[in-house]
């Protein structure tokens, strides 16, 4: 099994998204772009010491754009993603999927066996392209190769490339192949027991057929670390052993480090199904959206951090991703209110080689602004942290 190659205590890295910077959204969509766009780019340009931002800026003086310099645009979005991430000081970086549409459209979109069937809203004003399933499940193209090669040519901090897990893309996916009247004259029981069977078989196509061959050739290119996110994870509660199924289906006996996100939830629900999730070497989960803004290290300080614990106690003892950054607010949490959280998940972990420090979830909610003071402050307090510890 590899190894990440940065093994301090208190790993830093972001969860996943990034907003998109306006001159890239405004430019791919073929949208007049304005002084202050040019502007934009510019100054992060500079604040980041992008390498020749000036070209950036030059083809951004020259639209409309054809298909290869929208491509070009796409890799200068990325290319000043990991630069602040970087420049934030995060020990493991990503480009906040600045090459992707959304994190569901560009799976289905690389599939074989799917159909579109309008956008259906997920969440502050986001909204995804929902598809139906419609015939056999395959990989049409493995999807994140271009992004991971590029990505290997420009970071200079360890990478980790998030991709969607099997269980999400089929919660969020209609399945039309099984569309025949049931039979009411079936004992509801036998007709319950087909259903689940149909929809586990579905799940499970999903996570061998798609999901599992994108792993492999991403882990040919030379991936490491791979995150699979599963924001739909905890949406059927009576489901959470097929979660683990697809999960394992997904990533076992394949060589590389895998960990998964947990977007917000009640983490209880999780066990003990996850117990046998022992592929997983790290679950990145949320937890500062539920916990106060005052200082301490006490039970009653972080009443958000009370489930860790059973994270702490699973049998395969994996790292915790530990969220201390709002996503939902553009509060800016201070470094010694990271520090505290961070130091009252090392007190009930008992090594803090087994603590990561993260933001709750993707920070594509914020301004690249309002993401970046977070960042800059979570690694602040992260040195805090590791400067108490003696670390």
């Amino acid at each position: 099994m590899n190894e990440v190659v940065d093994h301090r205590p208190l790993l830093t890295h972001e969860v996943g998204s990034l907003d998109k910077p306006g001159w890239r959204v405004k430019a791919y969509a073929g949208k007049p772009l304005d002084d202050k766009d040019l502007e934009e780019a510019r100054s992060w340009g500079e604040r980041l010491q992008v390498p020749e931002y000036e070209r950036l800026l030059d083809l951004l003086r020259h639209a409309p754009f054809s298909k290869e310099q929208k491509a070009e645009l796409q890799r200068w979005s990325s290319l000043y993603a990991v630069r602040l991430e970087e420049s934030a000081g995060l020990d493991v970086v990503y480009d906040g999927e600045q090459q992707r549409t959304e994190m569901y459209d560009w799976a289905v979109s690389h599939a074989n066996g799917f159909e579109r069937r309008g956008s259906v809203r997920a969440f502050d004003n986001k909204y995804y392209s929902k598809a139906a399933v419609v015939g056999a499940i395959s990989l049409g193209s493995p999807f994140h190769n271009a992004e991971f090669s590029y990505l290997v040519s420009v970071a200079e901090a360890e990478l980790k490339i998030p991709v969607t897990g099997a269980y999400t893309i089929a919660d969020w996916s209609f399945d039309e192949r099984n569309r025949a009247p049931e039979n009411l004259l079936q004992p509801a029981a036998q007709r319950i027991r087909e259903r689940k069977a149909a929809r586990r078989d579905f799940v499970l196509e999903v996570a061998r057929n798609l999901i599992r061959p994108n792993l492999e050739a991403l882990i040919t290119l030379g991936a490491r670390w791979i995150q699979v996110d599963e924001p739909g994870a905890s949406t059927e509660a009576d489901e959470l052993d097929l979660f683990v199924d697809s999960f394992n289906a997904s990533v076992e006996g394949l060589n590389a480090m895998f960990s998964t996100h947990l977007c917000f939830s009640d983490y209880n629900l999780f066990f003990p199904a996850i117990e046998r999730m022992e592929h997983c070497q790290q679950f990145a989960v949320g937890f500062a959206n539920y916990d106060s803004r005052e200082l301490g290290t006490s039970d009653e300080a972080r009443p958000g951090y009370q489930v860790i614990k059973k994270f702490r106690d699973l049998p395969y003892q994996p790292a915790l991703g530990l969220g201390v950054l709002d996503i939902h607010s553009d509060f800016i949490e201070s470094p010694e209110l990271v520090r505290d959280r961070v130091l009252y998940a090392v007190k009930l972990f008992g090594d803090p080689h087994r603590i990561h420090v993260t933001p709750d979830c993707g920070l594509r909610t914020r301004s690249w602004k309002v993401a970046y003071e977070k960042l800059r402050n979570m690694t602040a307090g992260v040195e805090l942290a590791r400067k108490q510890l003696g670390i």
